[in-house]
């Protein structure tokens, strides 16, 4: 396919995955159950923290995980005592588990009481471009006492993560297109700065397509990635994870 025909295809598919039907089946379903800005946020970065491996998996870790927080995210984050978060013992997603999920808890409540809340902590930064907004995010997310494993499940794209989890994070508060599946409930970032959430089906498709040579998913793939769809959609690049993502989990190209 030329450019054209490629960009026409993928608008195409783009357009065919970006439904409310593609709701029930993935991990975004978790954050649609709720209606406030803050419940929204935080089940959705929860929700997108443990988002590797089986769909159904993730959804069901991310429902327990709600749960133990009385679904009212935003409440507990804020007003549970110290024995109710400290009773949280039943949280297992592959190596997440309750110690990581008790000081994401913590962290996110000095982030709301201390940096006025997620989105003003990329708010603060957006003198500098998004991959380095993730950076500093992760700085200010372990900025308070913190069990040293658990710095693994945030991602830095400086040290050569493609930071999948956080990215496809920020496609589902920042994309406001209408079409019910993302939400648009940010205007820290704009939709022209976002980084696909590059991960083994979407990286499959790239290539099997051409756009993409590298072959691990590193910070450096999604560099390439990011040029690439760019070209397609300057304004709106992210679109193409809908796409790419249905391509490789429904239609099995790799």
């Amino acid at each position: 396919m030329n450019f054209e025909e490629l960009k026409d295809y993928l608008d195409f598919k783009a357009d065919q995955y970006n439904n409310p039907n593609f709701i029930k089946s993935d991990p975004i379903q978790i954050p649609h159950r709720y209606k406030i800005k803050e419940d929204i946020e935080i089940s959705g970065f929860l929700a997108a923290t443990i988002a590797w491996g089986n769909r159904k998996m993730i959804i069901n870790s991310a429902t327990k995980m709600m749960d133990a927080m009385g679904n009212n995210p935003y409440d507990f984050v804020m007003n549970a005592t110290n024995n109710q978060i400290d009773a949280i013992d039943n949280i297992v997603h592959r190596t997440f588990n309750s110690d990581d999920f008790r000081y994401f808890i913590k962290s996110l409540r000095n982030i709301y009481e201390h940096h006025g809340g997620l989105e003003n902590v990329f708010s603060a930064n957006n003198s500098i471009n998004l991959q380095n907004r993730i950076s500093k995010f992760k700085q200010i997310f372990f900025e308070i006492d913190h069990p040293l494993r658990t710095t693994k499940h945030i991602s830095d794209p400086l040290k050569g993560s493609s930071s999948k989890r956080i990215n496809m994070f920020l496609r589902w508060v920042t994309r406001n297109d209408g079409k019910g599946v993302d939400f648009g409930i940010w205007n820290a970032v704009s939709p022209s700065e976002l980084s696909c959430p590059l991960d083994v089906h979407s990286g499959n498709v790239a290539r099997a397509l051409g756009i993409l040579s590298r072959k691990q998913n590193d910070q450096k793939a999604l560099m390439e990635l990011d040029e690439a769809l760019r070209k397609f959609d300057p304004t709106d690049p992210v679109k193409y994870d809908f796409a790419l993502f249905g391509l490789g989990v429904f239609e099995g190209i790799k």
